[in-house]
């Protein structure tokens, strides 16, 4: 009986010692658990910034000065297209705006002529047709200023897109946007000093701003002033 008493206080006090040792083992564990974790966290958190980035890998056979020559020459066929569309979008609208005010011109000039000749209905239909052009005046200039925003900001892209090519190495590209670049604005140019002389030519006829009603009144008073007195008087 002896001899069981100290078999079991025996093995209790093995179980008692390694209950000890895995308590302290665990408690090691759990002490380093949260560097492990925060050094987890930070390579996840850098990993996954990287990620959001669309990063492309790099080809084995090509290098990093090659690859970003090729993506600056991406840009400056963006550059060009956008380049190309704005200026034919601001041409056009520079063109019809030139047209149009030619037309009220004109309009406007056949009417004072004509006008001690027309009825009262004809003077009417055609005084309508020139407030018409006037509107279309006004709206084909807010085109203009439109387009021509959108150009700007082509044009700036472009001599940006130019310099990025020539940095990057991409040399014929960045020479391409800056022929580009003199070609739009010298069309540009031409186009708008055509639509400034018809903007002159429209201040000076005061075609856009003249007011029918004074100048029917004023060609009645000619009128009457021509008529001798001997006609004005009563019988």
């Amino acid at each position: 009986m002896a001899a069981y008493r100290r078999r079991v206080i025996a093995a209790g006090l093995s179980c008692a010692s390694s209950w000890i040792n895995r308590s302290v083992c665990q408690s090691r564990r759990f002490a380093v658990l949260p560097t492990v974790v925060r050094r987890n966290w930070v390579t996840l958190s850098v990993t996954g910034a990287l990620c959001a980035v669309p990063f492309t890998q790099k080809p084995e056979s090509l290098s990093h000065e090659e690859l970003v020559r090729r993506a600056s020459s991406l840009v400056t066929d963006s550059t060009n297209t956008f380049l190309s569309q704005t200026t034919l979008a601001l041409l056009d609208s520079l063109t019809c705006y030139t047209k149009v005010i030619n037309n009220l011109v004109t309009l406007h000039k056949q009417y004072v002529a004509s006008i001690k000749k027309l009825s009262p209905a004809d003077e009417d239909a055609i005084w309508q047709l020139i407030l018409r052009q006037r509107q279309e005046v006004m709206e084909r200039q807010k085109d203009c200023k439109r387009f021509e925003s959108c150009w700007m900001t082509a044009i700036n892209l472009s001599e940006m897109a130019a310099e990025a090519a020539f940095n990057a190495g991409a040399d014929q590209a960045s020479v391409t946007v800056q022929s580009n670049l003199h070609v739009a604005r010298s069309q540009v140019k031409h186009v708008q000093q055509l639509s400034e002389e018809a903007e002159k030519q429209l201040k000076d006829s005061k075609a856009g701003v003249s007011e029918r009603l004074k100048m029917a009144h004023n060609t009645r008073m000619e009128e009457d002033e021509d008529i001798p007195d001997a006609y004005l008087r009563e019988d």
